[in-house]
């Protein structure tokens, strides 16, 4: 069993950076990779980050390429979501998840952390 929480969400002005953390516990966490997904109102939930085992590998979804940032430090078992230039439309909740495997590739999650809303104001 795998714990994810996830902290750092917020409401800022459009233009502004936040820094999501999402801490794990329950699990070998430097064996497994993570995602952070994110759901707005009305819409699925989508995946826009994902980083391997090692923090060798990152994807990113074309909506935040060159504006997020997923890193991971297996020391402190906490993977981070650096989110530069927020627009109002990144405005949803955003969630952590953990793949119980070394690379996330198109797999589904298999744990999932609570969310935390993140607002952009315009």
């Amino acid at each position: 069993q795998v714990q994810l929480v996830e902290s750092g969400g917020g409401l800022v002005q459009a233009g502004g950076s936040l820094r999501l953390s999402c801490a794990a516990s329950g699990h070998t966490f430097s064996s497994y990779a993570m995602g952070w997904f994110r759901q707005a109102p009305g819409k699925e939930r989508d995946r826009i980050a994902a980083i391997n085992w090692n923090g060798g590998s990152t994807d990113y979804a074309v909506s935040v390429k060159g504006r997020f940032t997923i890193s991971r430090d297996n020391a402190k078992n906490t993977v981070y979501l650096q989110m530069n230039s927020l627009k109002p439309e990144d405005t949803a909740v955003y969630y952590c998840a953990a793949y119980l495997r070394f690379n996330y590739g198109f797999f589904k999650p298999n744990y999932w952390g609570q969310g935390t809303q993140v607002t952009v104001s315009s």
